[in-house]
């Protein structure tokens, strides 16, 4: 079947930088015009606007790291879907192991955001992954299987194409310990097994699926020939431009 499927590198700053340190980063990331994959950098809330700002015209993405499911009210400390898109934001980061393993985030709280994501416009970036103790153990298929399944309950096959998936195997995330491209494939093939079923194969060739263990400039290259990972979910390598631009340009088709 034909790949409909366009790569795409997303940027995950974490918790990093300041106002002034952000500023000139992002400035540096505007010198990409029209890059040869899709791109999206995912900033705290407080430098959202200024990064729309700065990347405008430039064809990146600006995205969030988090949002609250609720449309707005005594949320104290939570940011909605509609200020998000206010100040231009394109997509966010939901469920990532960290939310989940620091803030309690559940399956269906990350099911809850994705509906309020994708009913104000934003493409949700779904994370899924196992802990080194599950795939010691060989549940790493049903873990991951189960996470999807929960996260797209009542997700139509309309809205399922503007989902996009990230495989980040726990075990991976800032680590430096990166799943091999073999490892990493057949987890996001499961991913799409997953998805095929319950949505048809036409669907499931649609949605894209990103690996998000310490990606990064040396190794973006042979993670990316897989044929179901398309792209990257980056942490540290996405806060330096230099690093961050070969990733992307790795993910030239």
């Amino acid at each position: 079947m034909e790949n409909k499927r366009k790569k795409l590198i997303a940027g995950n700053w974490k918790m990093n930088k300041t106002y002034d340190e952000a500023k000139a980063l992002l400035t540096e990331l505007s010198a990409v015009k029209n890059p040869p994959c899709d791109v999206a950098v995912c900033t705290p809330f407080l430098f959202i606007k200024e990064a729309a700002e700065i990347l405008s015209g430039t064809g990146v993405l600006v995205g969030a790291q988090n949002m609250c499911d609720k449309e707005s009210g005594a949320y104290t400390g939570e940011v909605s879907a509609a200020q998000l898109t206010s100040v231009g934001a394109d997509c966010v980061i939901i469920g990532h192991s960290e939310r989940r393993a620091y803030y309690g985030e559940t399956d269906a709280g990350v099911n809850a955001k994705i509906k309020t994501a994708l009913s104000h416009g934003l493409m949700p970036i779904v994370c899924v992954g196992e802990s080194l103790e599950m795939r010691e153990s060989g549940i790493t298929g049903e873990h991951i299987s189960i996470q999807v399944k929960l996260a797209l309950s009542g997700i139509s096959k309309e809205d399922i194409t503007k989902v996009t998936i990230a495989y980040e195997p726990i075990w991976a995330i800032g680590t430096g310990k990166t799943a091999t491209p073999e490892e990493a494939e057949e987890v996001c093939g499961l991913i799409r097994g997953v998805i095929s079923s319950r949505y048809g194969a036409d669907a499931s060739e649609r949605v894209r699926i990103l690996y998000g263990g310490s990606m990064n400039a040396k190794n973006a290259a042979e993670l990316l020939k897989k044929p179901d990972i398309d792209g990257g979910l980056i942490g540290g390598a996405s806060l330096k431009s230099a690093d961050f631009l070969k990733i992307v340009e790795a993910g030239k088709q």
